[in-house]
């Protein structure tokens, strides 16, 4: 169900009165009227997080360090330009998460979330050739959240238990990409999730809302006014040769001449961009495409340098990083080093390379370095891309330190402890390196942290339950022990309060009847 759950998504960012009210076109929407008033921000938020909970422990979430970072070289700048702009209101901007999140899912999609979540398939990076196209896809859903579309179309709604709502919206999602009309009757039961049900269609004053708005936001972050005309028509144009199924983003979001005529024209009146070299979404792109699909069958497709003798640069960096991940995957060495050398040289020797072209190979030649555990090498690799060298601070960079140190040693792993209890204080939700971080304090022998870091990397995913267990095993363990650090007991003791008290009230909130 859960894996259901996460495919069917695409349907959550169309929330929308089947008639809803014409908007005006030449204006930006007030984010106080009446149509959003019933579903606080606070409360949008809230529900986000409920469903965010379901999403972050299904499988096909999706957190890749060095994917993830490349998707928020895009997506921070449009943050910062609707920002700008003043399309953010400063309530939506203090309590809205702003977070673009990655899904493991071959299909053409992107959707967007109540309370400023916006999940990206790898089917749909795996489709676009140049960051701009998926910029102009981001900057879509960004608007559809800075504009609350979602809280507007579910304003009726908002009466019921956020817990019960929740719960509506994900089973009516999983039962949008049923095949099967009783499985779809299991799961939607009730006239209120029949009501809600026939609200997942976009108007189009709402599409065009955010295809005016998402081009502006696209165009003052920087990139190519051409990107939205050109994505709207490779979108038209693969859906029309592979109506397979396989573009769920062209259900939610139909496109028509007219969207498409308008994007086009939006080009003449905008200021072009300078240009920029493709071969880092070239990496970012064959990166998706591999992991998309980790299946032995799909990864040896992907190994074979065939393609090469004919092709342009981008193609040919498109298969030898595809062909380097596939291998280091397969743990094959001898090819993944021979990829990887192509694509260094690739990235290195081409008028159109970029610094962050190289990056992007190098950390990748580091992640197979890692998987094979040569440690030495893979020190070296990295270390231009290290902070102390006055390198910008990289999540990527910092959780592949960590597993550099770890086999390394204890100095180099003391260090790297640092730097992520700094990040958790910055970032106290991210799981992934709560759970690197329990990692390396059990392996420098401080059991006690150790398991405090594992309890909140669970408690980060909406794992209440586990987060409980681990406290109570660090509980124990500081009993048992006269000579425990003092200060981590107690925050042990002060963490469990809080989360037990968490897990009542959902306890409560779940048990309430809805109405």
């Amino acid at each position: 169900m859960a894996k259901r759950l996460l495919a069917g998504l695409c349907a959550l960012s169309l929330l929308l009165p089947a008639a809803p009210p014409v908007w005006a076109q030449d204006r930006l929407p007030a984010l106080g009227e009446a149509a959003s008033d019933d579903l606080s921000v606070g409360n949008e938020r809230r529900l986000g997080e409920q469903i965010m909970r379901d999403i972050r422990r299904d499988p096909d979430y999706l957190d890749d360090p060095l994917l993830l970072e490349y998707l928020q070289t895009l997506w921070q700048p449009l943050v910062a330009a609707a920002r700008e702009r003043g399309d953010i209101a400063s309530d939506l901007d203090q309590q809205f998460a702003w977070e673009a999140f990655l899904v493991r899912d071959r299909s053409v999609n992107a959707f967007a979330l109540p309370g400023g979540f916006v999940g990206v398939h790898l089917g749909l990076i795996a489709m676009t050739n140049t960051r701009d196209e998926l910029a102009s896809v981001l900057a879509h859903e960004l608007t559809h959240v800075s504009q609350r579309h979602i809280a507007r179309g579910m304003a009726n709604s908002a009466r019921q238990s956020l817990i019960g709502l929740a719960g509506m919206i994900l089973g009516i999602i999983a039962a949008s990409r049923s095949n099967r009309t009783d499985g779809a009757n299991a799961i939607i039961s009730g006239s209120q999730a029949a009501a809600i049900q026939g609200q997942l269609n976009f108007s189009r004053d709402v599409e065009r809302e955010a295809d005016r708005i998402g081009f502006a936001v696209l165009t003052k972050a920087g990139f190519s006014p051409g990107g939205m005309a050109a994505m709207f028509e490779k979108l038209d144009q693969s859906s029309r040769l592979n109506d397979s199924g396989g573009f769920p983003y062209l259900r939610t979001h139909p496109l028509n001449a007219e969207r498409i005529g308008e994007a086009r024209s939006r080009m003449g009146t905008a200021k072009p961009a300078p240009p920029v070299s493709v071969l880092a979404h070239t990496a970012a792109q064959a990166r998706a495409k591999v992991m998309m699909d980790a299946r032995v069958d799909a990864l040896r497709r992907w190994q074979s340098l065939e393609a090469l003798p004919t092709a342009s640069v981008s193609d040919k960096l498109m298969v030898a990083y595809a062909s380097a991940l596939a291998s280091t995957l397969l743990r094959d060495w001898a090819r993944a080093d021979t990829s990887l050398q192509l694509a260094l040289g690739l990235v290195n020797g081409s008028p159109r390379s970029d610094a962050q072209a190289q990056r992007e190979v190098v950390l990748l030649q580091v992640q197979s370095l890692l998987a094979r555990g040569d440690a030495a090498r893979a020190a070296d690799a990295l270390q231009p891309y290290a902070r102390g060298n006055g390198a910008p601070a990289s999540r990527a960079v910092m959780l592949l330190s960590a597993q550099v140190a770890m086999q390394l040693d204890k100095p180099a792993l003391q260090r790297s402890v640092e730097e992520m209890q700094t990040w958790t204080t910055l970032h106290p939700q991210d799981a992934t390196v709560w759970s690197q971080l329990g990692r390396s304090w059990q392996q420098l022998g401080h059991g006690l942290r150790s398991l405090r870091a594992e309890a909140e990397s669970r408690i980060a995913v909406g794992d209440l339950t586990g987060g409980v267990d681990r406290l109570r095993a660090g509980q124990k363990l500081a009993r048992s022990n006269p000579s425990a650090d003092f200060i981590e007991a107690s925050v042990i003791d002060a963490r469990l309060r809080d989360i037990e008290s968490q897990v009542r009230r959902r306890e409560l909130e779940e048990k309430r009847p809805e109405g």
